[in-house]
């Protein structure tokens, strides 16, 4: 089977005859032209309307041709326009459909065909070198030999048959789509168009036309830094874009860079040839402001990144091995908090593929509107012409000869005309990673296979590049020199890992890397390559705001459909870090880590004593969930099994995370389920036995008394033998409870609330939603315990749903109710706070308390200090905005 689709972009569709007497006069040359989206002139010399003005003034700017003599065709601008919206988002659904058919035609078909006896083989094979090369040979061999196999791969690694190469017909057919959306002043929708044409684009002219037609909708949304960066490449690709020339000298008057504005103008000048033409310019010439009196400021073509830090001078470092927890990082020396103590680019990174369309490619920041495609394939796409150069594109440009071209004009003139249409200083500045290199020849490999996959195959392909590993990939393992754990996978991932890497390997070999062995070899070290990352890479993440940006509300005014302002992490990547992953893992961390575009940080968020082993989360933490679900999970996915404190040691957050509350109103004990006890009984009894070179009561007394004592006092008594926690008992007084009868009711309410979370998020809250929010999380707070994680949830909510009706008296009360229960579950300084707290200071704002929204904003940036140091306003641009309203409310 053959597809024809194109990943994440309208397909071409044909081309209808609007009007056949028309169509009857045009020559075969004509007709080629137009074809090639080249057509200026109709044969009866009529001239042709192509592009979009900047601000059309008429219907008819927008006509195919500027007759309506019933010879000639007008198109009207509303004709069938959501006709065509309906049939494309149709298209756009059969093509998802298309590409997960694609994605299961490997697994699935070719599972079913291997042996019985094959499978068993892969199935039980170990991570020894010769185990590998035996299991890798025979199913490789079998595959081989198989037709279905071949036909299979050929639509993942065959560029010929991918779906991700350029398309002239589609960027085409993408442009007269976003050309109907402006002239229905749908600027936004005709951003999205030419931003989508661009990608499938391949053509210089067209591209010049689609970047000069995306910058005038950009214009017309108000961004003019990003349509001058558009006027911009439109002109590296044609420097004798008159049109192009002539909007960048108005949008550089707009932006008070008179200069360049004036150079601007007086080249389109030199372009013009028709006399009204260059008396229109001369006049536009005439209204720039005298810019030799004018502060002129620069154009800025490029992003500006934060850098990454310096690790202070005083913080020593070393790798040790332990027999629990393998290899790690212990400080050696004192650290202070909070110190950083580790930067690192990535050896290796992949972008997740939830965010292709939202974010870049390369630095993995969130796109902006006036994103970069690939030249050569439509699949990833680039905040800037850097990010692009970096990942192995080239950019689009046309060095021809400026200095013959444009021999009339001033010295001056021609040098500004080279400077900005050479492409040479992108290139002078840009240090080349050139990880999409491999992958940019249209095959569907790197779209369809799993991100493991693909980050696999660009660590390959550097390896190879650099010259550090053989063809047939036989020291892989050795130059990584990271940890896997394959011997301790499920005998399903070690069939799906074999299967992953032939797939793999025969996609680089037949797509981009034709001297790299299909072997044995080569198919055992990937293997051990994808177990390797699959516990060593890191998920590169951003803390987003709700809605598109973080709106500061000024203090009384609060619209009754905006939401509160929180955050959530969005996973945007997966990445590689050599010496990153060295540190291990702990449910109570003593270092965070963060990133500043792909760069790793590690900053301490306590003080660390010299020997202090550097530890930081790899997903659960004591107060996101309770200790079994922690423990499950990281055998799941990292198969180990977790001993650090916070699985060994009693905390109050374990006990109450998941806890009910005792039948008698006045105790303050904590009832657990009887997963929850079993969990709670090993680790206690794991403490119990483990040596110790102080008293046990010490210990506990010392650091969790305080907080156990309050909800399972029964706990600190010192048993005589092995202890064993009850459930449905009260941990406190020894009240029995029906565990059972209480869940079957705390589901039901949560239902409830799930329901009116949707009325919420569909703009359909009122007092009645809100009356139904009280009464569930009333239930709530009869059956858990008090300091429940799901009762800090539903609080949440219900302050949403009071903020949503305009009861801010009761946002307030019901969000400081869900940090209170935070507090004691994650403690007082963890960054959860700080996320919470923001939440807290929007309230208080939008109800008038500025005095109390600035002690949250100062209490909030502190907790963001302790974790992100300086770069807290980099990575959290709201905090800013945050705190200028809170200091004005207080006139400060």
């Amino acid at each position: 089977m053959r597809f024809s689709l194109h990943l994440s972009i309208l397909s071409h569709h044909e081309l209808r005859s609007k009007n056949s007497r028309h169509g009857s006069m045009r020559g075969e040359k004509e007709q080629e032209r137009e074809d090639e989206g080249t057509l200026r002139r109709c044969p009866c010399k009529e001239q042709v309307m192509n592009e979009v003005p900047l601000k059309p003034k008429y219907p008819t700017d927008f006509d195919t041709f500027l007759r309506n003599d019933g010879l000639h065709f007008r198109q009207p601008w509303v004709f069938d326009v959501q006709e065509e919206v309906q049939r494309l988002k149709k298209r756009m659904d059969k093509m998802a459909d298309e590409i997960a058919e694609l994605k299961s035609l490997c697994p699935v078909t070719l599972k079913s065909l291997i042996p019985e006896h094959l499978l068993q083989t892969v199935k039980s094979s170990s991570s020894s070198v010769d185990d590998l090369l035996s299991s890798s040979s025979s199913l490789l061999r079998f595959l081989l030999g198989l037709p279905q196999f071949h036909q299979a791969v050929s639509e993942l690694a065959d560029p010929d048959l991918g779906c991700c190469g350029k398309s002239h017909e589609s960027s085409l057919d993408l442009k007269r789509q976003g050309n109907l959306c402006f002239r229905s002043r749908s600027f936004d929708d005709a951003l999205r168009f030419y931003s989508k044409a661009l990608r499938v684009a391949r053509d210089n002219t067209l591209l010049a036309s689609l970047f000069l037609n995306r910058a005038n909708a950009l214009h017309n949304l108000g961004l003019l830094q990003e349509s001058l960066r558009d006027c911009h490449r439109a002109l590296r690709i044609d420097p004798f874009y008159s049109k192009a020339w002539f909007r960048r000298g108005k949008l550089n008057t707009l932006l008070g860079n008179y200069k360049d504005a004036f150079r601007d103008i007086t080249v389109s000048i030199s372009l013009e040839s028709s006399p009204a033409g260059k008396k229109q310019l001369q006049n536009e010439l005439l209204a720039i402001p005298d810019f030799q009196n004018k502060q002129t400021s620069e154009n800025t073509l490029c992003y500006a990144t934060a850098d990454l830090p310096n690790v202070q001078s005083e913080v020593k470092l070393r790798c040790v091995s332990t027999k629990e927890k393998g290899r790690g990082m212990v400080s050696e020396s004192d650290i202070e908090q909070p110190s950083v103590i580790h930067v690192e680019e990535p050896f290796c990174v992949v972008i997740s593929k939830s965010c292709r369309e939202t974010h870049c490619h390369f630095c993995l920041n969130e796109l902006p509107a006036d994103s970069v495609p690939c030249p050569s394939c439509s699949v990833p796409v680039y905040c800037s012409e850097s990010c692009q150069i970096q990942s192995g594109g080239m950019l689009s440009t046309n060095e021809m000869d400026k200095n013959q071209s444009f021999q009339n004009l001033p010295d001056d003139i021609v040098e500004h005309i080279k400077g900005v249409t050479s492409a040479v200083r992108y290139y002078s500045e840009t240090e080349c990673v050139q990880e999409h290199q491999h992958e940019c020849r249209g095959a569907n490999w790197p779209a369809v296979l799993p991100s493991d996959a693909v980050l696999a195959g660009r660590v390959i392909m550097k390896l190879i590049n650099q010259g550090e590993t053989a063809m047939d990939l036989s020291n892989l393992h050795e130059k990584l020199d990271l940890s896997h754990s394959y011997s301790k996978m499920s005998p399903e991932n070690k069939l799906e890992l074999h299967l992953l890497s032939i797939v793999l390997i025969w996609c680089l070999n037949k797509s981009c890397c034709p001297d790299l062995s299909v072997c044995e070899a080569s198919v055992s070290q990937t293997i051990i390559l994808l177990s390797q990352i699959k516990v060593n890479s890191m998920a590169i993440v951003r803390m987003k705001s709700s809605g598109v940006s973080f709106k500061c509300i000024p203090a009384g005014n609060v619209s009754a459909k905006e939401p509160i302002q929180s955050l959530e992490q969005i996973r945007v990547g997966q990445a590689l870090y050599k010496i990153g992953s060295l540190f291990n893992h702990s449910c109570k961390p003593n270092i965070h880590l963060y990133f500043l575009s792909r760069g790793l940080v590690m900053r301490t968020t306590e003080f660390v004593p010299l020997g202090c082993p550097l530890e930081l989360s790899y997903g659960p933490e004591v107060g996101k969930w309770d200790c079994k679900d922690r423990i499950r999970f990281l055998e799941e996915e990292y198969f180990f099994h977790c001993r650090c404190c916070g699985c060994s040691q009693m905390n109050i957050s374990d006990l109450v995370i998941n806890g009910y509350c005792c039948v008698n109103s006045s105790c303050t004990g904590v009832v657990l389920d009887s997963s929850v006890a079993a969990c709670e009984s090993e680790k206690l009894n794991h403490f119990l036995a483990a040596p110790k070179s102080l008293d046990h009561h010490f210990l506990v007394s010392e650091k969790v008394y305080a907080g156990v004592s309050e909800v399972a006092s029964s706990l600190l008594i010192k048993p005589s033998g092995s202890l064993h926690i009850k459930a449905d008992k009260c941990l406190k007084c020894g009240s029995r409870c029906e565990v059972e009868n209480s869940h079957v009711e705390v589901n039901k309410a949560w239902n409830h609330l799930r329901r009116v979370e949707e009325l919420m998020n569909s703009g359909r809250a009122n007092i009645s939603v809100l009356s139904d929010c009280l009464r569930s999380i009333a239930v709530l707070r009869t059956l858990l315990h008090m300091y429940n994680k799901d009762i800090a949830d539903a609080e949440d909510k219900v302050a949403q749903a009071c903020y949503l009706a305009g009861e801010m008296k009761g946002a307030r009360e019901h969000c400081e109710a869900s940090i209170k229960i935070l507090k004691r579950l994650y403690g007082d300084e963890h960054v959860v706070i700080g996320n919470e707290l923001v939440k807290l200071a929007s309230i208080q704002l939008a109800s008038g308390d500025s005095s109390g929204a600035w002690e949250t904003t100062k209490r909030l940036s502190q907790i963001f200090s302790k974790y992100y140091g300086s770069h807290a306003e980099t990575l959290f641009s709201y905090l800013s905005c945050l705190k200028l309203e809170a200091a004005k409310a207080v006139n400060l």
